[in-house]
């Protein structure tokens, strides 16, 4: 008997509706992070993700902001709340807007007038996170009950924990274990030395995702330390499995990371792994 999961990184685009450059651009160059990334070139629409959940008992899931490049955020949510009162999918939503807009409360309200809104991400890190302008966005989102999904490397992590110091009530979120963007030993200490700092901040919490990113080659022992070391930092409430779908497919199946997340964590208690796989999920995204 397998843990339900809880998928709380994933995306969907549909570019016969939505404008999406970095899918669409002429020729592309291939990333640092993803390097070829034309199988993912495509529409990837709600019946795709559904069967690629098959058999890997997911019960609910998250999407993370696909970089619409539409003249207002706001479409990609509305879009993604038809598709959730359709299919039951995605049960909660991150969104995109200009945290340093004047206008963000406004922006936000209007995220908000859809049920499964629940909060922000955008690729803001280091000081950044602290400018009065930015500090004012993260206030506005802590006023309207939404989260903060963090989006750092290691180098970027004293600023984040200043900003989750700064807004200390708010729920910051960091995706994809912050990013490790080497796989080097030196790198492996800077990054946890970057992710302990950031732990010390009890509003943060973290997702344990997208580590097939740069590890194209990955495998169940070459992600194991990444993984036992973020929840040896933050302690298992507050982490949490997810995938970073369809991204990740460039260089495996779904399957193949959930069942690696499961023979990770097959020696944490029951508890601990209910935290993982969707307990923290659920409360985090108010799910």
């Amino acid at each position: 008997m397998t843990e339900p999961f809880i998928d709380c990184h994933h995306h969907l685009w549909d570019m016969d509706q939505g404008l999406y450059a970095w899918l669409e651009e002429e020729d592309p160059e291939e990333t640092a992070v993803v390097g070829d990334y034309s199988a993912i070139r495509r529409s990837y629409r709600i019946g795709d993700l559904l069967a690629d959940f098959e058999g890997c008992d997911v019960v609910k899931s998250v999407h993370i902001q696909a970089e619409y490049g539409g003249p207002d955020q706001v479409w990609e949510t509305e879009w993604l709340q038809s598709v959730a009162d359709e299919h039951g999918y995605p049960h909660a939503i991150i969104a995109k807007t200009d945290m340093t807009a004047a206008s963000v409360r406004e922006d936000l309200e209007r995220h908000g007038q859809h049920a499964n809104m629940r909060g922000i991400r955008n690729f803001v890190q280091g000081d950044d996170l602290v400018a009065p302008e930015f500090l004012r966005g993260l206030r506005a989102l802590r006023d309207l009950g939404f989260v903060y999904d963090l989006n750092s490397t290691w180098e970027g992590m004293d600023g984040a924990r200043r900003a989750a110091e700064e807004v200390d009530d708010l729920q910051f979120i960091l995706g994809h274990a912050g990013m490790p963007m080497e796989r080097s030993d030196e790198y492996f200490e800077q990054w946890r030395a970057g992710m302990s700092t950031l732990a010390g901040a009890p509003n943060v919490a973290v997702k344990i995702s997208g580590l097939g990113m740069i590890d194209h080659r990955w495998t169940v022992e070459s992600i194991r330390p990444w993984v036992m070391a973020v929840i040896e930092i933050f302690g298992a409430d507050r982490c949490m499995f997810a995938t970073n779908w369809p991204v990740d497919s460039l260089f495996s199946s779904y399957a193949a990371v959930v069942d690696a997340y499961r023979e990770i964590a097959a020696d944490f208690s029951a508890d601990e792994r209910a935290a993982l796989f969707s307990r923290n999920a659920e409360r985090y995204y108010q799910l």
